[in-house]
């Protein structure tokens, strides 16, 4: 795995897509999703040399801590929390078991932290099935968890909003794709194809 290019991936398509994550939050948030999430990818773009020349695990935590120093909002602390927890949780050389493994600390995590589960209208609900892909295992399984998280993400518009700000929409927030999905489904794609 060239760690340059996965982690180049998946900040260039945030800082890429800022236009689409901003207008999904201005629909059912403040607004400022895709601003905080190229806001925290470019802190990291900045970082690429010294986060290329460490262990994996380390440019996780590092990776974290630079989400949480600079994303704005509940982002922030929302993926640099995942982030530190795969660090925290991944082995050397990880294969999709332990990926989903992880993921399923990582969700067990964000749930402690913001109080929201699967089917809440929340990234979580892009890991939960992504886990589940990664833990079945089988061939082509990049171009399955990339399919898969899109297909999660687009879901969530047909989904309640149960936390956040978007809870106070009520029904309004129906037919709008959670913009933290999206991005969790945008990183999760630059990764599998960048592997």
């Amino acid at each position: 795995m060239n760690l340059n290019a996965v982690i180049q991936g998946a900040t260039q398509t945030l800082i890429d897509h800022v236009d689409e994550l901003t207008a999904l939050d201005q629909a059912i948030g403040d607004g400022d999703h895709g601003l905080n999430m190229r806001r925290g990818a470019l802190a990291i773009q900045a970082k690429l040399e010294a986060l290329s020349a460490m262990a994996p695990n380390d440019a996780l935590r590092a990776m974290g801590m630079t989400c949480m120093s600079t994303i704005g909002g509940s982002s922030g602390p929302v993926f640099g929390t995942l982030l530190i927890t795969l660090a925290k949780e991944l082995p050397t050389a990880p294969g999709p078991a332990d990926l989903a493994r992880a993921l399923r600390a990582g969700i067990a995590a964000l749930t402690r932290l913001g109080k929201a589960e699967v089917g809440h209208k929340t990234l979580l609900d892009v890991l939960d099935p992504v886990a589940t892909l990664l833990a079945a295992g089988g061939d082509d399984m990049a171009p399955r968890v990339k399919q898969g998280a899109a297909d999660a993400a687009d879901a969530t518009a047909a989904m309640p909003a149960i936390k956040g700000r978007a809870s106070f929409l009520g029904d309004r927030a129906l037919g709008h794709v959670d913009p933290g999905s999206r991005s969790m489904a945008l990183i999760i794609g630059a990764v599998c194809a960048n592997l």
